[in-house]
């Protein structure tokens, strides 16, 4: 039997670790979002990473490609039911509403969240089977203003992080109604031309047609160019509804592209559904998006609750990040390095470290007993602002000499000694 004890075990394929260098710019990524999302006065909410099955496939649609066959399910051990990893935010976060009562009053409630989501996909640049979303929901809120704030705190939140190429592309699905008339004119177009669809599409021609306008096979697209246009089949409500929030939009400096393909992975989305693309990505360009859902609600036994949200892809923002401000991925500086002559001083080392970090001072000390040019050297590579060094004539003077790394002067202190 082959001894596995001593192989390197690495990380899951489709996962990664996020390491000290490039943690403080997904720090830096989450301070802006949660700081935007306080501007326009959403709270934070925090959901399991793992819900009843039936939360994602009653609502995302069990013909969408997530949950047929991107979602990773597991039978609850001791438990006859079937558990899954989120691939998505929204879906939990209105279980928790409906289960919380926190709008069976009819109050608008604004939540915003971050955390992991997980799907089985071909990992590849930018696409991850464990990856990072943050986002937010509004509830209650039925009106194109809501929609067009939704869009403007996520488009504040890519300005804030300093990401300047981006598309906003936007339309419009219509009511429920108005969809229904839409795909059965598309079927009908469609099922002549079946035999020249791709494999994938003609799936999808059964089961959920709407996708097939996001095909990215050549051949589909050529056979798109002349389908029905899902605009012509809107009610005069859906077009006030879209004409308001892309009026808003324009008043507020932002400019779109109305894109008739837009219809969103998912099948809860009405009305409004919206994507940023970047033109600093690849193949992959999605940094998010969102829409209006209206029905969610009712398929947790809530109430109907009109709502509107949206989510990014941390992941490729950070991608973005890396490239234009390397800056932000530079880890902090510590405000002194405290070295101790021998192993004599150590304790009267930690102790005046300790007294420097409760008035808020970074400190670092050695605890592997290490030569003073061991230590000096340390000092300078983690690019310590100030060295002091203390034997025990500091610890008998009770003084010792501050060293200024960056211009080299000196200062005697006898704070925190003694």
């Amino acid at each position: 039997m082959e001894n596995t004890s001593q192989k390197n075990i690495q990380s899951p394929r489709g996962t990664r670790d996020l390491l000290p260098d490039q943690i403080v710019g997904w720090q830096f990524l989450e301070k802006v979002f949660s700081e935007v999302a306080q501007r326009f006065g959403y709270q934070e909410i925090r959901t399991p990473i793992f819900e009843h099955t039936e939360v994602f496939s009653r609502v995302i649609g069990e013909n969408t490609d997530v949950v047929s066959k991107e979602m990773y399910s597991f039978q609850d051990k001791g438990e006859k039911y079937s558990l899954t990893l989120r691939p998505e935010m929204t879906a939990g976060a209105v279980r928790a509403a409906v289960q919380h009562n926190l709008t069976a009053t009819g109050q608008l409630q604004r939540l915003w969240y971050i955390g992991p989501q997980f799907r089985y996909e071909r990992p590849q640049a930018g696409r991850f089977r464990q990856f990072y979303q943050c986002g937010a929901e509004c509830y209650n809120a039925s009106s194109p203003e809501s929609d067009a704030e939704l869009i403007m705190f996520a488009a504040m939140v890519l300005q804030e992080l300093g990401l300047s190429q981006y598309t906003l592309h936007i339309n419009t699905l219509g009511t429920a109604g108005c969809r229904e008339q839409y795909v059965q004119a598309l079927v009908q177009y469609l099922e002549e031309k079946k035999e020249l669809l791709s494999h994938d599409s003609q799936v999808r021609l059964t089961k959920n047609p709407l996708r097939i306008l996001d095909s990215k096979d050549r051949g589909d697209k050529a056979i798109l160019k002349d389908a029905p246009i899902l605009s012509d089949y809107l009610s005069e409500e859906s077009k006030q509804h879209f004409t308001k929030v892309l009026s808003i939009l324009e008043a507020n400096g932002y400019s779109y592209t109305i894109t008739q393909s837009l219809v969103r992975g998912l099948d809860y989305y009405s009305h409004t559904v919206f994507e940023f693309t970047s033109s600093d990505l690849g193949s992959q360009d999605a940094l998010g998006g969102g829409g209006r859902y209206d029905s969610m609600f009712e398929y947790f036994g809530g109430k109907h609750t009109p709502s509107v949200g949206f989510s990014l892809g941390m992941d490729r923002i950070i991608m973005i990040l890396q490239k234009i401000r390397p800056e932000i991925f530079t880890l902090p500086t510590i405000d002194c390095y405290i070295i101790a002559m021998d192993k004599t001083v150590g304790e009267v080392v930690q102790t005046m470290a300790m007294k420097m970090r409760q008035n808020n001072i970074s400190v670092i000390t050695d605890l592997q007993y290490r030569s003073l040019k061991a230590q000096m050297r340390e000092a300078n590579k983690i690019g310590a602002k100030t060295v002091i060094v203390i034997g025990e004539e500091e610890i008998k003077s009770k003084q010792y000499k501050v060293k200024n790394m960056e211009d080299g002067s000196e200062t005697l202190r006898s704070e925190f000694i003694g």
